[in-house]
């Protein structure tokens, strides 16, 4: 069939041609083309058959698809037709060939690319109001925002697959400049105040929030003024989503929580990143997590690393994220190493073997109350996992370690913040003697990562409520997993040894709000449809996370959004060593006892509960 299409559109072309050639005559001689002239069109025929169409498949006009031309693909064609006439031109006055007038040249050239760009773009039309399909009753679309990212939706709805379920009846925008104006043949009807009476004239089935990189707050004015339409309300990713900055109408989705949260985009140093990842063996411990195989191991897989090594000791968590990132990542060399980052001897010989030069330790159990339940793993894996590793980076050279910890780490409460209070202070030691350059990342909640808030709430909502809520007043700070893991690479590139670095968390929010807000963004009601409901506070929880203790204090960074915590130098009292053996040497029934005997005494800012003081 290919073939037969070139085929067909060089013989389309030739006779356009030379109908270009018959109309410039025509025009020049007011339709009286003198009989002589006739006779010399007719005797360049041959000629003008074999140059053009020769010199539009070496442009190769006839590999392209014709049903989607665009303004390039005219470019192309005039480029093409530009050269075919020159050359053409040139063979006329070099052989003895028939002439001319010379202005008909320059008629027929701008005849031609009428002709050829039209048949083109005549086929377009064709398959985009003839060919396709049409639903008799499109969903009827209104667009906010008549910018690029407006504009780009438009035209994937007009020419893609959808453009018959959806019709774009106009746009919303502010900017008065833009009023009453038209974008791709559809009329910019008013502004996002104007959309209730909008969305009730034309009879709006759906609003698509054409705005990737307005902030949050932004975000939420816009559904606060379409939510009483009672239509469906769709958005682009964030620019944090759009990362080749495309837009597909498969990625047109639901208005969710990490909209109205948005904030400015991450500025990273990309050399100063480069320049420590580059070419270099990297290591990232619980690969398989949220916060390792969701955007960890792709965004340091961006900067050109010789080598990425996964590690978890979960094999399906390994097996997926090795799969996807063969799948989106060439030309890296990828290792998966199922691994317990306990196992002193396995985690030894995985750094003898691939001497890893950057480590980033993302292995940690992370539920607040499951780890209430089990203080002994959670000690095992967040405690001694952290040295097991940390020790190993120290022993054979590794230039950097990036611990990923927490604000739940600040005056703990829990097992878990203690825990990771006690991985910052062994990363903190170890920082005092080691060429290894050792430092924490400190943030709150991610949103979307696995078994957080927000994707129990939205599975509640699904199964018609209630959503549970602990306290009507408990608040945490959130981020969004790419926010926080650029943020965390950025802060690897500035670490020095034994820093404890801040990320800015914005303002903390309340868990409450975060629930009526996913509620109204399902299109229901908040203590309607769905009800909210207070369980208590559990074991280990507080009301509000901190991001510093009252004595540390931070100092600012050359990163706005990164500050380094002052260190209180009674912090670095651990004596691990000891403490460790002792948690080891005691039998299971006291770990709960000895572990919590041990927070008391070393964690700074612990507060410890009664319940666990009494074993």
């Amino acid at each position: 069939m290919g073939i037969w299409r070139k085929i067909i559109l060089i013989l389309i072309d030739a006779v356009l041609i030379n109908v270009a050639i018959f109309a410039a005559l025509w025009l020049r001689f007011d339709g009286n083309i003198p009989s002589t002239y006739i006779k010399e069109a007719r005797t360049l025929i041959p000629l003008i058959s074999l140059i053009f169409p020769a010199c539009f498949y070496y442009f190769k006009l006839y590999n392209r698809l014709w049903a989607y031309a665009s303004v390039r693909e005219l470019l192309n064609i005039v480029t093409a037709n530009t050269a075919a006439m020159s050359i053409f031109i040139v063979c006329i006055y070099l052989f003895p060939l028939g002439r001319l007038p010379r202005s008909i040249y320059l008629i027929a050239w701008l005849l031609s690319n009428l002709l050829i760009g039209g048949s083109r773009l005549t086929w377009r039309i064709v398959r985009d109001y003839y060919l396709k399909p049409r639903s008799s009753s499109p969903q009827r679309v209104l667009i906010v925002g008549a910018g690029d990212a407006g504009a780009m939706v438009v035209r994937e709805l007009q020419h893609n697959g959808n453009g018959n379920q959806k019709q774009v009846v106009g746009f919303v925008d502010d900017d008065p400049a833009k009023q009453k104006m038209y974008l791709h043949g559809v009329p910019v009807l008013g502004t996002r105040d104007d959309i209730p009476a909008l969305v009730e004239r034309h009879d709006i089935d759906e609003i698509i929030i054409a705005m990737p990189s307005v902030p949050g707050a932004e975000v939420r004015r816009i559904v606060e003024i379409c939510r009483p339409c009672g239509v469906k309300l769709k958005t682009l990713p964030g620019l944090y989503e759009i990362i080749d900055g495309s837009v597909r109408v498969n990625r047109i989705r639901d208005v969710d929580l990490e909209d109205l949260l948005r904030r400015e985009p991450v500025q990273v140093n990309m050399a100063e990143i480069a320049g420590y990842l580059r070419d270099q063996v990297v290591l990232v411990t619980g690969a398989g997590g949220s916060i390792g195989s969701e955007e960890l191991c792709r965004q340091i897989a961006r900067f050109q690393p010789r080598q990425l090594l996964l590690l978890d000791n979960c094999e399906n968590n390994l097996f997926e994220i090795d799969l996807e990132l063969r799948n989106q990542v060439d030309g890296l060399e990828i290792t998966p190493l199922m691994a317990d980052v306990k196992d002193v001897t396995k985690i030894n010989y995985i750094f003898e073997r691939y001497k890893p030069q950057v480590v980033f330790h993302a292995a940690a159990y992370k539920h607040v109350p499951m780890m209430e339940l089990h203080p002994d793993e959670a000690f095992k894996n967040n405690v001694l996992g952290t040295r097991v590793v940390a020790e190993a980076a120290d022993r054979h050279g590794s230039r950097a370690f990036i611990l990923i910890s927490t604000d739940k780490a600040v005056n703990p409460t829990s097992v878990m913040g203690a825990t990771k209070r006690l991985a910052e202070i062994i990363v903190q030691n170890l920082s005092r003697q080691s060429q290894t350059k050792f430092a924490s990342v400190r943030f709150g909640n991610v949103l979307g990562s696995r078994g957080s808030v927000v994707p129990l709430f939205k599975k509640q909502i699904a199964q018609g409520g209630p959503v549970t809520v602990t306290h009507p007043e408990m608040k945490r700070y959130f981020m969004t997993i790419p926010e926080a893991v650029q943020l965390v690479i950025q802060a690897g590139a500035m670490a020095e040894g034994g820093e404890t670095f801040v990320l800015d968390m914005g303002e903390p929010i309340k868990i409450v709000d975060m629930a009526r807000d996913l509620i109204r963004l399902s299109g229901l009601r908040p203590d309607e449809d769905i009800k909210i409901v207070f369980t208590g506070v559990r074991p280990g929880e507080k009301l509000y996370e901190e991001l510093l203790t009252a004595e540390e204090g931070t100092v600012a960074t050359r990163h706005e959004r990164i500050f380094v915590v002052r260190v209180n130098a009674d912090d670095h009292k651990f004596t691990e060593i000891s403490a460790i053996n002792k948690i080891l040497k005691g039998v299971a029934p006291k770990y709960r006892e000895l572990i919590n005997e041990l927070f008391v005494e070393e964690v700074p800012g612990y507060k410890a509960m009664a319940r666990r003081q009494t074993g």
